[in-house]
C-alpha cells in the first residue's frame, strides 16, 4: 500500500468516526510534519486541545489541513492567504446549503 493510499484510508476512517486524533495521526493523514501542523494551529486554521500533554484534533481537521495544503500549492499563497480562502470557501458552502434548504420549502 502506498503512503497516499494509506493516508486516504486513514482520513476516511477518522472523518467517519468523528473521533479525536493525535498530532502524529494528523501528520500521517495529511503527509505533513509536526512543525507544519503546529504552524496551522498558530495561524488559527485548525484548533487543538491538550489532553495529558498530547495535542488532540477533531477528525474535521484532516479535511481542513488537506484543503489548505491544496490552496497553498495551487494558488501559491501563505498560511494567512490559505486561511482566508478556506474561510470564504466554507462560507460559500454554507450559503449554498442554505439556498438548497430554502428551495426545498
Amino acid at each position: 500500500m502506498t503512503q497516499e493510499n494509506h493516508s486516504t484510508e486513514m482520513a476516511a476512517v477518522i472523518l467517519d468516526e468523528g473521533s479525536q486524533i493525535t498530532l502524529r495521526e494528523l501528520c500521517s493523514a495529511c503527509a505533513l510534519n509536526a512543525e507544519q501542523v503546529i504552524a496551522l494551529v498558530e495561524e488559527g486554521i485548525i484548533e487543538a486541545r491538550q489532553a495529558s500533554g498530547t495535542m488532540l484534533f477533531s477528525g474535521v481537521c484532516v479535511a481542513r489541513v488537506r484543503r489548505v495544503v491544496r490552496l497553498e500549492q495551487d494558488l501559491g499563497v501563505n498560511h494567512a492567504g490559505a486561511a482566508l480562502a478556506l474561510e470564504l470557501l466554507e462560507e460559500i458552502e454554507q450559503l449554498r446549503a442554505r439556498i438548497r434548504r430554502l428551495e426545498r420549502r
